[in-house]
């Protein structure tokens, strides 16, 4: 006889994936993807795909094998009864999330033994706009129902608008943006031999605005939370600006670093653009400058500079204050200059102590300072602090990478600044803890994402300012930030996440604090963050581990260790899309749920009396009526949480 087939609630996939065109806010969603029947015998089976929340279909298709295969449509109460009743029979609440949404479902025969069934889909939706950002979304989060890992997954997304997209951000993925022209944007998502637990959010904002401000918020009862976004006008216009290149040239900086050094200066000289100004310094035990002064781009100068990179030789010490210093501009600036600093060492020649180095170059310096480390014998404490407080950044190579290549593409980056030395303003509602601290230059093909906290809701005017080449520019949007917003769940996470970011760099530089040390904790705790130094601050009883952690964080500065540690910090604190959760922690639309002796609780749930329901029973499935409780109730069999003020517990 035929043995029993494992009741499951989804056969496993091969592949998945997604190509969608959004023209003129009408998306086209096609959908290829096939399952593996694992068993020796043709299975039957039922195709379920929860549609888009709100959306408004003008089409739906299945094809099997390309045969157009015929499938209903069933409304929010239809589908919920199919969803109750895999729930009964799997006694599985996973599939609860989707209660609420329509539903697809469509009956698949056969599915041949021990092969694939290769299933296409296709429908078309409106998407909504909210003031001038659309949203779409895909629910990719189905698939983990599946119980292994995809072997390829690729989301392609084309959109046309007659407007210009500005801002293009994936709080969900991390995506590749390609931009054809103003109104034309092609974004990607790839990932293999993976397991989605989360569905595909993609926003993009439209604006004539030669730069755009935009914002997202969540609130409930406390203070809300919000993102802004600003993105400049794809079309880059070429500002002048002035530039200095210093170079180490130090004895550890011979053979391939020196080689690899030279080359990416040279395409940096190739690539300045003709009303540039720019100078080259080298610097081992002292110091020498192409030029007493910053020169102006032409052949002749772009000539001699090649020839004086051509002529560099590694040997020496490494006198890094005097170096800066001697890049460092004098007097007020009519036009941005930026410092482009490489090294591979530690400070050997004239001033080392790390903290004069830091104050000396901080005091007389009104420039930005972007900082290369190469290899692992820098000091990233010294390289990090340069660089934080002089309004720039550090980027770290690795001894096995490019520097060529990096360098290049990094230089791309900032030889096209839209926006210069930017501050913001927020007038007509009280904002706090913003991050980033520091706001970074806003470059063409780039954008710059805020987070932060308000306390009531209410019209705000939104002023970015800042240096066009020599000009100064001000954009300014009047935006509304809801006393009351359900949307965007992401946005405290990802606020945290920065948060923390921030605050362990700040342990990392200048040492702990029991202060510090509490707010991480919290932090960590209240928003389910996993992060390379908070997983461990979950339980109290792991405190030896997390004193041990915190030592290994603030400990070292030079090495190997020190290097992926200044990469992990800064990684964290310009996070942009949703962490992942620690084991036993999830998040649910904007609250934690922490799993404990076997149930699934609110994080802010302190013991009071609750009223008991029993899992699977006519008033357990009455709840699911309540927009906000089926996510809640898929958490599992036991689970305690409020609804309209009033504590439950799910028992069995």
């Amino acid at each position: 006889p035929r043995p029993d087939i494992p009741q499951q609630p989804a056969l496993p996939v091969d592949y998945h994936y997604v190509n969608v065109e959004i023209k003129e806010q009408l998306a086209s969603t096609s959908i290829d993807q096939a399952f593996i029947n694992p068993y020796p015998y043709d299975l039957e089976g039922t195709y379920l795909f929860p549609l888009p929340e709100d959306s408004a279909i003008s089409e739906f298709s299945l094809f099997s094998d390309g045969k157009k295969l015929i499938g209903e449509i069933l409304d929010k109460d239809e589908a919920r009864k199919i969803y109750e009743d895999i729930v009964r029979r799997m006694k599985d609440p996973g599939l609860l999330e989707y209660v609420g949404k329509n539903l697809f479902k469509c009956r698949v025969y056969p599915i041949p033994a021990q092969k694939k069934k290769q299933i296409g889909l296709r429908y078309e939706e409106v998407l909504k706009k909210e003031g001038n950002i659309v949203r779409y979304t895909y629910p990719l989060n189905i698939e983990k129902y599946t119980g292994t890992a995809i072997r390829d997954v690729e989301i392609k997304v084309k959109i046309e608008e007659k407007l210009p997209i500005k801002s293009v951000y994936s709080p969900s993925h991390k995506i590749e943006v390609k931009r054809e022209a103003e109104g034309k944007v092609t974004v990607i998502y790839k990932d293999e031999n993976t397991l989605p637990d989360q569905d595909f959010i993609l926003y993009y904002t439209l604006a004539e605005e030669e730069v755009s401000i935009s914002a997202l918020c969540h609130k409930k009862e406390e203070e809300g939370f919000f993102l802004l976004l600003s993105s400049p006008k794809q079309e880059r216009t070429t500002f002048s600006k002035d530039i200095t290149f210093i170079l180490d040239t130090s004895g550890s900086m011979k053979g391939k670093k020196i080689t690899q050094a030279k080359e990416a200066l040279k395409y940096c000289l190739d690539n300045l653009n003709s009303q540039d100004m720019f100078n080259i310094i080298r610097f081992s035990t002292d110091v020498e400058a192409f030029s007493k002064d910053l020169v102006k781009v032409s052949d002749k100068t772009k000539k001699e500079a090649g020839e004086f990179i051509e002529k560099l030789q590694a040997e020496g010490g490494t006198n890094i204050q005097e170096a800066i210093l001697t890049g460092i501009r004098e007097g007020e600036a009519k036009r941005p200059h930026i410092i482009i600093f490489l090294t591979d060492g530690l400070p050997t020649a004239g001033e080392r102590d790390i903290s004069a180095i830091v104050k000396n170059v901080s005091e007389k310096n009104k420039d930005r300072i972007f900082v290369f480390g190469l290899g692992d014998n820098v000091n990233t404490h010294l390289l990090d602090l340069i660089s934080q407080k002089n309004k720039g950044v550090s980027v770290y190579v690795r001894e096995d990478e490019d520097l060529e290549a990096v360098l290049s593409s990094f230089y791309d980056k900032v030889s096209y600044p839209a926006l210069s030395n930017i501050s913001l303003s927020i007038n007509g509602v009280e904002t706090n803890n913003l991050y980033p601290k520091e706001l970074p230059d806003l470059f063409f093909d780039n954008q710059l994402l805020i987070f932060g906290r308000y306390k009531e809701g209410g019209k705000a005017t939104v002023t970015i300012s800042g240096q066009a080449g020599e000009e100064k520019r001000v954009f300014t949007e009047k935006l509304v930030f809801p006393e009351k917003e359900d949307d965007h769940p992401f946005i405290p996470r990802l606020w945290a996440t920065r948060k923390i970011g921030y605050l362990l760099d700040q342990i990392r530089l200048y040492g702990e604090s029991e202060e510090l040390i509490s707010e991480i904790k919290i932090l960590s705790k209240e928003y389910g963050i996993i992060t390379p130094y908070t997983s461990f601050l979950v339980t109290e009883e792991r405190e030896p581990e997390t004193r041990r952690r915190f030592e290994e964080l603030k400990g070292e500065s030079v090495g190997k260790k020190a290097v992926n540690m200044a990469k992990e910090m800064a990684a964290l604190k310009e996070e942009t899309t949703a962490p992942k959760t620690v084991i036993g922690t999830k998040y649910i639309e904007g609250t934690t749920y922490i799993l404990k002796n076997g149930i699934w609780q609110d994080i802010n749930y302190k013991g009071d009396q609750t009223e008991k329901i029993k899992w699977l029973s006519d008033k357990y499935f009455d709840l699911l009526k309540a927009k906000s409780l089926p996510k809640i109730l898929s958490l599992g069999r036991c689970v305690i949480f409020k609804n309209d003020g009033k504590w439950y517990q799910v028992v069995e």
